[in-house]
């Protein structure tokens, strides 16, 4: 079998960012994917899922009700590896293209108080796996050490 596109990336160069992961055609569109890394791979902890589910529910909630994204977002969700996020979006972007979507998003999340959306019974299949407090913190962090100052080597996968 041949090894799959996301495994032959650096993981050991590979440091936090905004990086256009891969583009697929759908007949005549084009989805773009995005792996948004908070953690670099193999150095840092990993995020714990209480935290990662609780980013996951609040960035499809800001990213659902965006006005320019919100019919453009095909999907938001965890890695496996628990260092980052996948953004999927319709159209042909590239990284520098949501630097200013993605600081207003994770802004959102390091600021938001109150009742995680979803986070019930009803609405969730393991709702209590929720932790938003470390939620604002890996926001404000990533906001901090990569979006804010984001440098063109965070842009782009390392060769």
């Amino acid at each position: 079998m041949e090894k799959i596109a996301s495994f032959t990336i650096d993981h050991i160069r590979l440091q936090p960012g905004v990086y256009v992961s891969r583009k697929d055609h759908i007949a005549d569109s084009v989805i773009t994917t995005f792996d948004l890394r908070m953690a670099s791979p193999n150095e840092e902890p990993v995020m714990n899922t209480a935290e990662m589910h609780t980013i996951e529910h609040l960035a499809a909630t800001y990213l659902r009700n965006h006005p320019q994204y919100q019919d453009k977002t095909v999907y938001f969700g965890p890695m496996g590896c628990r260092t980052g996020f996948y953004l999927l979006l319709a159209g042909d972007y590239e990284s520098k293209d949501i630097v200013e979507l993605m600081v207003s998003m994770f802004e959102f999340i390091r600021d938001f108080k109150g009742e995680v959306p979803g986070a019930s019974p009803k609405d969730c299949g393991n709702y209590l796996d929720m932790n938003l407090g470390m939620a604002n913190y890996l926001a404000k962090k990533y906001l901090d050490e990569v979006l804010y100052h984001i440098e063109e080597s965070r842009l782009v996968y390392p060769q």
